[in-house]
């Protein structure tokens, strides 16, 4: 296990830590709160954070966020290339997805018929980490005008929908996933799911990670920070309770 560190090199908790790496996009908090649901702890983070930071974090697994620009405006948020050499499991999803194919040598493009926005029944080849035990055919959130002509070297299509040919894409042996969707919404059936399939399947975490355990290890933390035991542990619980699912970077 890996001793996470927070703001100001301040120790946290011991556990697997998996990040999110925060490209703009509206839903990245959810994100990390739905992995927190799995029982894995997460933390946000800007997707400026330089690799050497990354890795000195011994994540056990990454995943990019959505956010609302394209790919393949030098404009837009990107992300160094070596985070694919570090030899830690990364998911895509929507934006985080066409990032990853568009990296690693695919092709991002731009066409209305291929916009979706809201419910979309999608189909899931459920042999594909991601999807184990998934049914073949659900609805998937999706809000995307953009959309993979081309997948990387590597990857093959594990979902797509009537007009998205690419939904979702994997190169197994190296642990890269991508999805359209957001898994993270309560309009994707069994988005939970997958992101649970993620931090398991994929990433083997253990599961090791409790929220009343953060409260009692940020109460004491917080006692030290404050200096002599002067709080009250119904204070201290107040300020903990307003962070519980914020905590970012």
């Amino acid at each position: 296990m890996a001793g996470n560190t927070g703001q100001k090199g301040h120790t946290i908790m011991k556990n697997q830590l998996v990040i999110v790496l925060d490209f703009g996009g509206q839903y990245n908090q959810l994100i990390a709160r739905r992995v927190r649901e799995c029982g894995v702890y997460c933390e946000v983070m800007r997707y400026t954070t330089p690799i050497a930071e990354l890795a000195a974090r011994n994540p056990v697994g990454i995943i990019f966020t959505g956010g609302p620009n394209s790919v393949y405006d030098p404009k837009s948020p990107h992300v160094d290339p070596a985070i694919f050499e570090l030899g830690i499991p990364i998911l895509g999803i929507c934006y985080g997805c066409q990032l990853m194919a568009y990296t690693l040598g695919g092709t991002v493009a731009s066409s209305e018929e291929t916009r979706e926005y809201g419910k979309t029944l999608t189909e899931y080849q459920t042999e594909s980490l991601l999807f184990t035990g998934l049914p073949k055919e659900a609805i998937s959130w999706m809000s995307h005008t953009d959309y993979i002509s081309k997948m990387p070297e590597g990857f093959r299509v594990t979902a797509h929908t009537p007009v998205c040919p690419i939904a979702g894409m994997e190169n197994e042996e190296k642990g890269w996933y991508g999805i359209q969707a957001h898994p993270e919404v309560l309009h994707t059936q069994e988005g939970s799911k997958m992101l649970h399939n993620f931090v398991y399947s994929v990433c083997h975490c253990a599961g090791d990670w409790k929220m009343d355990a953060f409260v009692e290890k940020s109460i004491e933390e917080i006692r030290k920070k404050v200096g002599n035991g002067r709080a009250t542990k119904y204070e201290l619980r107040n300020r903990v309770a307003l962070e519980k699912h914020s905590i970012n970077i």
